[in-house]
C-alpha cells in the first residue's frame, strides 16, 4: 500500500497561515458537558520526546518546525473519522515558570498555525530540578537548602532520618534521579495546584479564541504521568549513602515489577501514608499506596475542573507493571477520563485485565491509551492491526504514540498510521 503523500512546500506554506490575524472570542466556553459534534471521534498522536526537537527550556523550539514534520507524514484530511496529532509533556517543576509559559504558548500558537490537534501533558511527578526549595533537604551549598524539606521527598521509613537524598529511574536505561516526592506533602501538593492554576488557564483561553472550525485542536489535558509510588522513580538498599561513589558503582538490577509493593528494591512510600495519615506504623501495603497515589491524582484533576475543564477534556495517566494490580486503579476519578500506559499490552488492550477491570466501572465519557508503543516488529501489518484493536472500543479517544522519535525511521508504523488517518473511499 502506497505512503499518504508526503506535503508539498505549497502546501507547508499555506498551512503556516492559517491562523487569521483577527480571531473574535466565541460563545462555545470550554465547560459544555459533550465534544463538539464536528470533531473526529478518535486521534492518533505522536508525542514529542522532551529535549529531541522540543525542548520546554528553549520555547522557540516548540515552533512550526517540529508539528510540520509530523504533518509531512500525516497531512490533516477533513474527512477522516480518525485524525493525527501531537502531544508533548511540560514538566513545571523542570524550568522556571517564565520559561514553561513561553513554551507553553509557542507549543499552542503552533498547533494552531499549523491547524495541528494537540494534546498538552502536564506532569508534576518525575522531573523537579527546578524546585530545590521543595527537595533539598541534605546539601546547604545548593538553592533551596532547609532540612523541612525532608517532609516532601520520600522516605524508606517512618524516622525523618530515612528521607531520601536519590532515585534511580530506568527509562531504556539506568539514571540517577533526584528523590521522588511524596505525593502527600501539603506543601508539595500546594506546589502542584499552583503550577495547574499558572498552566491550564492559558490553555482554555487560546481554546476560547479559536475559530468554531478549530476547536477541534484542543483534545485535552492529561494529568498525572503514570501516577504511583515506587516504579518511576526507585531507590536500592541504603541507596543514600551510593550517592557519595560514581554512579559506575551503582547496583544495576532494576525493579522486579511482580514483586508488589517493594518492586524487588527499597520499599518506600512511609512518606506518603504518613502524611495521608493512613498508617504510622507497620509496612504500607499496595493498597496504601495505591489509596495516595488515586488521591493525589484525583487533587489534581479536581483543580483543573474547577478552572473549566470539562471531563472530556481531561485526562489522567495511570499505568500498570503486574497484571492487574491495584495501581491500574490510580487515575479513576469523577473529574477525568482515565489513561495508560500500553506496551505489554500495546497489540490488544482488550487482554489487559487491569484497564479492563476498569473500564467496566468507569462512567467517564472517554478513556485514552495516552501512552503507547508497540515493540519489536517494524510490519505494517501488525502495527495496523495493534492500532486498530486500540481504537475498536469507539470510547477510546486517542493514542498516543511515545514517540514520534521511536518510529522517525519506522516506515511500517508510519504506513499505518497513514492509513488509519485516511478518510473513508468514496
Amino acid at each position: 500500500m502506497n505512503r499518504a503523500p508526503r506535503l508539498s512546500s505549497i502546501s507547508l506554506a499555506l498551512c503556516l497561515t492559517l491562523l487569521s490575524p483577527s480571531v473574535s472570542m466565541t460563545a462555545e466556553e470550554p465547560n459544555a458537558t459533550q465534544p463538539q459534534q464536528t470533531a473526529p471521534r478518535q486521534f492518533i498522536l505522536l508525542n514529542r520526546a522532551p529535549g529531541q526537537g522540543m525542548n520546554q527550556a528553549v520555547p522557540s523550539s516548540l515552533g512550526p518546525q517540529n508539528f510540520i514534520e509530523i504533518l509531512e507524514h500525516f497531512p490533516h484530511q477533513p474527512d477522516a473519522a480518525v485524525q493525527p496529532g501531537v502531544s508533548f509533556i511540560f514538566s513545571p517543576f523542570r524550568t522556571p515558570p517564565e520559561t514553561t509559559l513561553a513554551a507553553l504558548r509557542q507549543f499552542l500558537h503552533s498547533a494552531e498555525a499549523t491547524n495541528t490537534p494537540v494534546l498538552v501533558q502536564i506532569d508534576t511527578e518525575q522531573w523537579w530540578e527546578a524546585r530545590p526549595d521543595l527537595w533539598n533537604w541534605w546539601d546547604p551549598s545548593r538553592p533551596g537548602f532547609d532540612p523541612a524539606n525532608r517532609e516532601n521527598v520520600e522516605r524508606t521509613g517512618y524516622a525523618l532520618e530515612t528521607a531520601l537524598r536519590i532515585g534511580w529511574r530506568n527509562w531504556g536505561s539506568q539514571i540517577r534521579v533526584l528523590p521522588p516526592p511524596n505525593l502527600a506533602a501539603p506543601r508539595y501538593i500546594e506546589a502542584c495546584r499552583t503550577e495547574i492554576r499558572r498552566l491550564v488557564p492559558v490553555i482554555l483561553d487560546w481554546y476560547r479564541q479559536l475559530p468554531q472550525p478549530k476547536k477541534q485542536l484542543f483534545i485535552g489535558i492529561k494529568l498525572g504521568h503514570e501516577t504511583s509510588i515506587g516504579v518511576n522513580t526507585f531507590h536500592y538498599p541504603d541507596g543514600n549513602a551510593l550517592l557519595e561513589q560514581p554512579a559506575e558503582k551503582d547496583p544495576v538490577s532494576g525493579l522486579q515489577t511482580d514483586d508488589v509493593p517493594a518492586r524487588g528494591v527499597a520499599l518506600i512510600g512511609y512518606a506518603a501514608v504518613s502524611s495521608a495519615g493512613i498508617r504510622s506504623t507497620g509496612a504500607p501495603t499496595e493498597a496504601d499506596l495505591t489509596r495516595v497515589a488515586r488521591e493525589y491524582l484525583e487533587t489534581l484533576c479536581r483543580e483543573a475542573a474547577n478552572l473549566g475543564v470539562p471531563r472530556d477534556r481531561l485526562f489522567a495517566h495511570g499505568a500498570g507493571w503486574k497484571e492487574g494490580e491495584l495501581a491500574y486503579d490510580i487515575p479513576i476519578n469523577a473529574y477525568a477520563c482515565p489513561g495508560w500506559s500500553f506496551y505489554k499490552h500495546a497489540p490488544d488492550p482488550g487482554q489487559d485485565s487491569g484497564v479492563q477491570r476498569n473500564l467496566a466501572r468507569s462512567n467517564a465519557p472517554y478513556w485514552a491509551a495516552t501512552e503507547w508503543l508497540l515493540h519489536g516488529t517494524e510490519a505494517t501489518e501488525a502495527w495496523r492491526n495493534a492500532l486498530s484493536n486500540t481504537l475498536a472500543d469507539p470510547r477510546c479517544r486517542y493514542v498516543c504514540i511515545f514517540n514520534w522519535e521511536s518510529i522517525r525511521d519506522n516506515p511500517g508504523a508510519q504506513q499505518a498510521i497513514a492509513d488509519l488517518t485516511q478518510p473513508p473511499a468514496p
